[in-house]
């Protein structure tokens, strides 16, 4: 078994309290304890609770644009780029299945400038998904669809994806969501 230095098991405590309880529920207090320790040695790792919501949202962040770049090079058409961003969007999720879901359901916690720069990355990413639907709707491999929604129903279905993380293996479910966002489920040809 692997051993987690203080911070890491500081970090994924607060994730699974964040996940459970909530970020605005969760006090510093409740993680100290939760990690066996008294509260104010937290701080020697974190200065807030909102570093580590930072630490945590941030660090999701870049494994998606990580495995978003990883993904999609070397392949050839854009749709196949596009399924393995998809697959990838969700390896990330099931990965991480704690930290995501502080990601997806926390992050309007995050303050000031760290909030912006949050938003930003988000919108980013999803421009990327935006560049290759456009880019399959030019090269004529995706039908000339609202490329807005389709990102936003694309997303929306990968986000909402960690639910299913009992119901089979991770590579099984990446491939058959693929498959229907890119493929729907209709028998016409």
């Amino acid at each position: 078994m692997i051993q987690l230095s203080r911070k890491e098991h500081i970090r994924n405590s607060a994730q699974k309290l964040f996940r459970i309880k909530g970020y605005a529920a969760t006090s510093m207090r409740d993680l100290a304890k939760e990690v066996g320790v008294e509260a104010p040695s937290i701080y020697n790792h974190y200065t807030s609770k909102n570093e580590l919501l930072k630490d945590i949202c941030f660090d999701i962040a870049a494994q998606f644009y990580q495995a978003f770049t990883t993904a999609t090079t070397n392949k050839k058409t854009v749709t196949q780029k596009l399924s393995a961003a998809i697959q990838s969007h969700i390896q990330v999720i099931y990965n991480n299945i704690e930290a995501s879901s502080v990601f997806f359901d926390e992050w309007m916690f995050l303050e000031g400038a760290d909030l912006v720069k949050f938003k930003k990355l988000r919108s980013d990413y999803q421009q990327q998904f935006h560049k290759l639907i456009e880019k399959g709707i030019e090269a004529n491999e995706i039908k000339n669809v609202d490329i807005h929604i389709a990102v936003f129903t694309i997303l929306s279905s990968l986000n909402a994806v960690h639910e299913l993380r009992n119901k089979a293996d991770v590579d099984e479910i990446a491939a058959t969501v693929s498959n229907l966002l890119l493929n729907g489920i209709s028998n016409k040809s």
